[in-house]
């Protein structure tokens, strides 16, 4: 089973649940974790796992020949990432960062003055602590192509399935998210009983409807704010809330000593996902 834990607010707490999750899962089942917040990944600290360097992630760019360029700037008027800048009379520009690998300026080069080279966007790494399996993906400084990580985060991933796949998504509705969550048999949408939360999980359960993910919710720090909120709109898009997580002096404990939380509601959701 494929399970995605999700939510549009940063800071809801989704690796807080994912680890906890994980953690205790991985003591009844062979569980994989797929942490693919590349942007900002931290569940190995969370668990106390070593990680190691599998692969390098990489993506096409294109390498210029000015010996054969006619100073047309196709190239230029091609390229949607502005990744090219052309000055009329003078050799393109090239900015690699901008680049997202589509190759557009090779294919419409007149003068086929464009060939392909490749660039690092990411890495992928992997780790173990027992029954417990993570691989993760870590998108390079100034990179902004966070959604290849991801998929390549994936493809790497796919030989070491385990009984039960956690998939740890970053937040917000982008590509990278809906990379992460479209192949999964259920998302949990993480949230919290404030205003902002109510606000944001609207926008995420409205992404999961039209993507057809089975969907869930899980409440964060359910013993503040207004738990009526969250209520409100579980009936109105038909989703149920299966766990609620107090906000406990233990469970800040161990998250800020860099350790999954292991309480009753984290039991009681890992119950339910055993029975699905």
């Amino acid at each position: 089973m494929r399970i995605a834990i999700t939510g549009w607010k940063g800071g809801t707490g989704k690796s807080l649940i994912a680890t906890g999750l994980a953690n205790t899962l991985s003591k009844k089942r062979k569980t994989l974790l797929l942490d693919f917040d590349v942007d900002c990944p931290n569940d190995y600290l969370i668990l106390s796992i070593s990680p190691k360097k599998e692969k390098e992630v990489k993506i096409k760019i294109p390498k210029f020949n000015f010996s054969k360029c006619t100073k047309s700037g196709v190239c230029a008027k091609v390229c949607k990432f502005n990744a090219i800048v052309f000055v009329k009379g003078r050799y393109p520009i090239f900015i690699p960062d901008q680049c997202n690998g589509c190759m557009a300026c090779k294919i419409a080069c007149p003068s086929k003055a464009i060939s392909e080279t490749e660039k690092r966007v990411g890495t992928v790494y992997s780790g173990k602590n027992k029954n417990l399996q993570l691989i993760f993906g870590d998108l390079k400084s100034r990179e902004v192509l966070s959604e290849f990580v991801v998929e390549e985060t994936k493809n790497f991933a796919k030989s070491k399935e385990k009984d039960f796949v956690l998939v740890d998504t970053a937040a917000g509705t982008h590509c990278d998210v809906i990379s992460a969550v479209k192949d999964c048999d259920l998302a949990l949408a993480v949230t919290e009983p404030t205003q902002l939360g109510a606000h944001d999980l609207k926008l995420i359960l409205e992404l999961l409807k039209i993507l057809k993910v089975k969907t869930k919710i899980v409440l964060n720090k359910s013993t503040i704010g207004d738990k009526k909120l969250i209520e409100k709109i579980a009936r109105k898009f038909n989703v149920e809330i299966i766990g609620e997580i107090p906000y406990e002096k233990t469970i800040l404990d161990s998250y800020s000593k860099g350790e999954p939380i292991e309480h009753s509601s984290i039991d009681k959701i890992v119950k339910y996902l055993i029975k699905k």
